[in-house]
């Protein structure tokens, strides 16, 4: 590729990169005192930034995954859409006691707390290469265990991606014993 053609690339993700930042609000306090959350919802007012948002995403998704599959609540917002982008199938990872039929379930830690994920038990075939999808990547607790009900039904966790990282919680070193690609459009 051409350098200046690579320059203009990394350009256009530094200009998407601050377009992102500067939508998120920061919210103290919030779900509990000294947490500062990183809140997307705002990303949504703007319909063009969420078009460029799943167009980025797609671009770095590898060519070999099968399904998409995102995490409860705010991994469904951009992992559904870029399941459509995509034109592959997506499968929502709930929190325990959502879904209607018969599930697997995988207990794990929070960085307050413990909690319980599931997913419809056959939604992911054997040998089907995944990529588990959420909006933020923190200590990366929620997207390992996410990857233990994939491998529960012997699927492959090909990538992670992840719209924002808090790369001083370290998640990525977590993540990296399952899968060494994982992708975030914005790190903090």
């Amino acid at each position: 590729m051409h350098p200046q053609k690579i320059i203009s690339i990394i350009a256009m993700e530094e200009v998407l990169e601050t377009r992102i930042k500067q939508a998120i609000r920061d919210v103290k306090d919030f779900p509990k005192k000294g947490i500062l959350f990183k809140d997307i919802t705002p990303i949504f007012l703007n319909a063009n930034l969420t078009r460029d948002i799943v167009d980025e995403m797609a671009k770095r998704i590898h060519p070999n995954i099968d399904i998409i599959c995102g995490i409860e609540s705010r991994g469904f917002l951009f992992g559904i859409l870029l399941a459509q982008k995509l034109e592959k199938p997506f499968v929502m990872i709930r929190k325990a006691g959502k879904l209607p039929a018969e599930k697997i379930a995988v207990q794990y830690k929070l960085e307050y707390g413990e909690a319980i994920i599931e997913m419809h038990k056959g939604f992911i075939q054997p040998n089907q290469r995944v990529l588990i999808h959420d909006d933020l990547l923190a200590t990366g607790g929620t997207a390992l265990a996410a990857s233990e009900l994939i491998r529960q039904q012997q699927g492959i966790v090909e990538q992670y991606s992840f719209l924002v990282e808090l790369s001083f919680l370290k998640g990525q070193e977590l993540l990296k014993t399952v899968s060494n690609q994982i992708d975030s459009l914005v790190i903090y």
